[in-house]
């Protein structure tokens, strides 16, 4: 197979005024991403080139000149599959198909591929499913020889029965409308699991970033888990959800969620939806950057979008905390040209340098993400009898328990509580605030 990087070719100077920053992405970046995912699915690739576009062909997306010359390619080289990394539309993609006499695979149809072998869960493999079908709808093509076949027949004057299309495609919208039934009640059923941790006071950590930005390793690193995390493009899909132990002995649960890629496809995004809850609904959000890719710039901003169409903002409010990983890969001159950048950030949007594969920074992170989940969160002192077993129970399991000592038959406790709980905490047990 080969790969084709159909970039558009736009001047530095055009491309600062256009809203989609993207188009500033290395050309180059771009097609070893191509090819990184075309290897995350075993292919085997004879050749990677990059086919700049002037004009952007409703029939071929690449110009006439350039079709021929990509045909002697793949004559040259026996090719029997082409990804062209862009997404293409069904005409488009037939168009080539026809032209090149070989199978054509969009970027979209590419990370669709990608998601259905990784999908290890039964959820995962809902969603995977239901992005597959709503592509695959709007590219059904006509196999039989003849254009219609008949369907039932009770003798309306209407003309033939149901096409082919039209019965693949009837199909389809009733698998569709199945598998979104059953993708409510994985919300739903998440939708327990989430008020389940709210009634134990467990806040909640998600983990964002590119694919291959080190999320499964600082995932791993964090939680002691053994999260599989590979050198490779969405090494892991399927969500997964650890205790995490907070350096004052506090816990939260950490997520780990599906990378972000750019232009990922919108199909995926809404598949996804039940499964990015969990970061809709975290306390702190870590974005984690790989800091040492040429284009990390541009992937911030990619994963950006992708959470503004999951309807969080980047920069209002302060629940997201950047992580800049795999600093081990820098000089000292290095690390202290990213300490000076990172001091320089806004306080609401604050940066941690951390090696999630050598350890180092993660004391730091951790302090940060404690202090985070605290702002929201009041602290108490209280002194409850030794013998109020019911009491004590309610405490430990309504609030966070920082410290607890005997003393004369009672217990001298620093507890920290939601704002929801608070009036009760202060009523019931006589609690103050914390004295500093």
């Amino acid at each position: 197979m080969i790969v084709i990087g159909p970039y558009l070719r736009v001047r530095r100077g055009d491309a600062e005024t256009q809203t989609d920053q993207r188009v500033l992405r290395d050309t180059e970046a771009r097609l070893e991403e191509a090819v990184g995912l075309a290897r995350a699915v075993d292919l085997t690739i004879a050749d990677a080139l990059i086919a700049p576009v002037s004009q952007i062909r409703p029939a071929t997306y690449l110009g006439k000149g350039k079709v021929e010359e990509i045909t002697g390619i793949i004559t040259g080289h026996d090719i029997e599959l082409v990804v062209m990394d862009c997404a293409l539309s069904p005409i488009q993609q037939r168009n080539l198909e026809k032209a090149w006499n070989t199978k054509v695979l969009d970027r979209t149809g590419l990370i669709l591929e990608i998601f259905g072998r990784r999908a290890k869960t039964k959820e995962g493999a809902l969603q995977v499913e239901l992005a597959h079908l709503n592509y695959q709808r709007s590219r059904l093509v006509r196999s039989w020889t003849h254009l219609e076949r008949q369907r039932g027949g009770f003798g309306f004057m209407g003309g033939p029965g149901e096409t082919q299309i039209e019965a693949d495609r009837r199909l389809i919208g009733e698998r569709i409308t199945r598998l979104e039934n059953e993708i409510k009640k994985v919300q739903a059923t998440r939708r327990l699991h989430r008020e389940g941790r709210q009634r134990v006071p467990y806040r909640v950590v998600a983990l964002v970033g590119y694919t291959n930005a080190g999320k499964s390793t600082l995932f791993n690193r964090l939680t002691r888990a053994d999260v599989q995390a590979a050198d490779m493009l969405f090494a892991t899909l399927d969500p997964t959800l650890r205790a995490l132990k907070l350096p004052h002995g506090g816990k939260a649960m950490l997520s780990d969620t599906v990378g972000f890629i750019s232009n990922l496809p919108t199909q995926l995004v809404a598949a996804f939806r039940a499964t990015l809850e969990e970061v809709l609904e975290a306390d702190v959000i870590l974005h984690v950057r790989d800091i040492s890719h040429e284009d990390t710039e541009a992937q911030q901003r990619d994963v950006d979008t992708v959470l503004r169409q999951l309807g969080i903002d980047p920069d209002a409010g302060n629940r997201i905390l950047e992580v800049w990983n795999k600093i081990d890969r820098f000089d000292a001159d290095g690390r202290e040209n990213l300490e000076n950048i990172a001091a320089r950030r806004p306080p609401e949007r604050p940066c941690f340098l951390v090696s999630a594969e050598a350890g180092e920074g993660i004391d730091a992170l951790l302090a940060a993400i404690e202090a985070r989940l605290a702002a929201t969160r009041t602290t108490l002192d209280l002194s409850i009898d030794a013998s109020d077993g019911a009491g004590i129970s309610w405490l430990h399991r309504n609030s966070e328990v920082l410290n607890k000592q005997l003393h004369d038959g009672r217990f001298d406790m620093t507890v920290r509580v939601d704002e929801t709980k608070r009036d009760i905490v202060v009523n019931r047990f006589d609690a103050v605030p914390h004295a500093v």
